[in-house]
């Protein structure tokens, strides 16, 4: 769109323009809302000035001020892909550089023995739905959202078509998953449809799973920081990485377009690492 470079602004009538047209693109739901909500938090700091580079630049410095490396780089990329949109490229500006962690957080790190406390503790309480949740996202490691692929025709193939952020892709299920969804499904009542649903029927969503997850916390002695949804999708990688070494076919597994986001996955924590070294016996006493 042609504008002059006095109009040019951050209004919510534009914003709202874009965000039609992220939907249209078929962009994912949260990004929609992450990119949305950046740029409301933009038009404010803007105060309805005229944009110039020298302005986004000061947003850029903002953000740098107040948000991690990760954070700010997702505002960003709200704001250029805006400015993209608008035809305004000579706005856009730079994310920031960041060298990529060499080790994860260790009070972030989920480990294999945590993972089955919780499928343990959800057990005990009577929650067999969300001990079958937590199991098919780490045995899987499919996204949360992805979890309304799971259907009750995927359990008798061993195999769920995923669509998510603009791609299809196989999911196999392990045959002993197969088994405990199966006896679910019998004990339910169902014979098709997604498995995991509200008593209304609907997919389960991030939300009602996060709430479950981080109730077990206590239980099963797991720290809270560690116990969401996504961090199961983080343990899968770590363990198939761990027994295959094969990042670029970890990479299809998971549905990354890019090999370096699945380095990600496979960080390990720097007390992992540390005991690595210690074994190699290099320092001579």
């Amino acid at each position: 769109m042609f504008v002059k470079k006095e109009d040019r602004k951050l209004t919510l009538e534009l914003i709202i323009e874009y965000e039609n047209y992220l939907l249209e693109q078929e962009r994912s739901s949260a990004t929609i809302l992450k990119y949305i909500h950046s740029l409301k938090e933009a038009m404010i700091f803007f105060k309805g000035n005229v944009l110039t580079k020298q302005e986004t630049i000061l947003w850029k410095k903002h953000l740098s001020e107040q948000y991690s490396v990760s954070s700010v780089n997702g505002a960003l990329a709200a704001l250029n892909g805006y400015f993209n949109f608008c035809g305004w490229e000579d706005l856009k500006v730079k994310p920031l550089k960041r060298q990529r962690d060499l080790f994860c957080s260790e009070d972030k790190e989920l480990t294999q023995e945590e993972y089955i406390r919780l499928v343990r503790t959800a057990q005990k309480q009577g929650n067999l739905r969300l001990s079958l949740v937590i199991q098919t996202i780490c045995s899987t490691g499919i996204r949360v959202s992805e979890l309304e692929y799971i259907t009750a025709e995927s359990v008798k193939t061993g195999r769920a078509i995923v669509f998510s952020k603009g791609k299809q892709r196989k999911v196999l299920l392990p045959k002993r998953l197969c088994i405990l969804l199966a006896e679910y499904l019998k004990q339910q009542k169902r014979t098709k449809g997604a498995i995991f649903i509200t008593k209304n029927g609907r997919p389960l969503n991030r939300s009602n799973i996060w709430r479950e997850m981080k109730a077990l916390c206590d239980s099963a002695n797991v720290a809270p920081e560690k116990v969401f949804p996504h961090n199961l999708r983080h343990l899968f990688a770590r363990i198939y990485y761990t027994l295959e070494k094969d990042l670029s076919r970890l990479a299809d597994l998971l549905g990354h377009t890019s090999i370096d986001t699945t380095r990600i996955y496979t960080a390990e924590s720097g007390a992992v690492h540390a005991r690595q070294m210690e074994r190699m016996g290099l320092v001579v006493t």
